[in-house]
């Protein structure tokens, strides 16, 4: 398990092609899917400075704050509510460029100015969402959504 994580300078897609083995690297071996998804947050939030990056987990009818590096948030999200609620519905990666656009979006944070949400899955289910805020506008890109779907793609044992 690596635990030292190397800053990655560069393009965007350097800095995601960097930081990718070693989100990899620092799950070996460990099963447990809250230090994975912690981890993976905080490597994240360090890599690239974001206001808040985390998940939500699906319990039941709800998503639940899961693992997460920023300042406090909401902690239940009903399905088809907001981005994260509504990426959960729709199965799909949203990216919203002004969160104030966005309608019924919940304001966990008046600092976020974007977002992305991308679906987490296992066992062909959504089992929960790896939500990013920005306190930039028009923050995220297809590129963001690219690299973000190959990162949740190798979270192991995510069964909420």
């Amino acid at each position: 398990m690596a635990e030292d994580l190397q800053i990655a300078k560069g393009s965007k897609t350097e800095q995601y092609a960097q930081l990718l083995p070693q989100i990899r690297a620092i799950m070996e071996g460990e099963a447990d899917a809250t230090a994975n998804l912690a981890n993976t947050a905080a490597a994240l939030k360090e890599q690239f400075g974001w206001l808040w990056v985390g998940f939500y987990l699906v319990k039941g009818e709800e998503l639940v704050v899961g693992p997460f590096q920023g300042p406090v948030a909401c902690t239940r999200i009903r399905k088809g509510r907001g981005v994260c609620g509504t990426s959960w519905a729709e199965a799909k990666t949203l990216i919203v460029p002004d969160v104030e656009a966005f309608p019924g979006h919940i304001a966990c944070s008046s600092l976020s100015k974007s977002e992305i949400v991308v679906p987490v899955w296992a066992d062909g289910r959504v089992v929960g969402v790896l939500d990013v805020d920005s306190v930039d506008p028009d923050a995220f890109d297809q590129e963001d959504q690219r690299w973000l779907e190959e990162v949740v793609s190798v979270l192991p044992g995510v069964n909420a």
